[in-house]
């Protein structure tokens, strides 16, 4: 039988309006500390993001989704944060914020494949069925 191993979730969300707590998911990130993986994933769709909040700096808010990748990668570049161990910036990453950028609640999971978590949740969580 296969080893499940324990994760949690978080979906990153923008909020374009944070007083009005309307929001589009864009990504996810998975901590899976039994199989040393952390990973964050995100799709944007442009046309969705526009029709939703077309006075919404897209371009401006790219960075910001990429620091989060660059983040979860532990990338030299990304900063002090990047050069935690996995579990604090996972933790430091998905903490509650007032911005545009923000992150669900946590939730956990248990797979036998924690690579495939991402795509998984992406499919369920972020992209828009066909």
């Amino acid at each position: 039988m296969p080893t499940l191993h324990t994760y949690d979730y978080a979906v990153i969300r923008v909020v374009p309006r944070v007083e009005r707590e309307e929001f589009i998911n864009v990504g996810v990130i998975v901590s899976c500390p039994g199989a040393k993986h952390l990973e964050a994933a995100i799709e944007l769709d442009l046309d969705r993001l526009r029709a939703f909040a077309p006075a919404l700096d897209i371009e401006g808010l790219q960075p910001w989704l990429d620091a989060i990748v660059a983040i979860c990668r532990g990338d030299a570049n990304a900063g002090p944060i990047a050069q935690l161990p996995a579990r604090a910036r996972f933790h430091f990453l998905t903490a509650k914020r007032s911005s545009v950028v923000q992150m669900s609640s946590t939730h956990v999971g248990r797979t036998a494949n924690p690579a495939g978590v991402v795509e998984h949740l992406m499919r369920k969580m972020v992209r828009v069925p066909a």
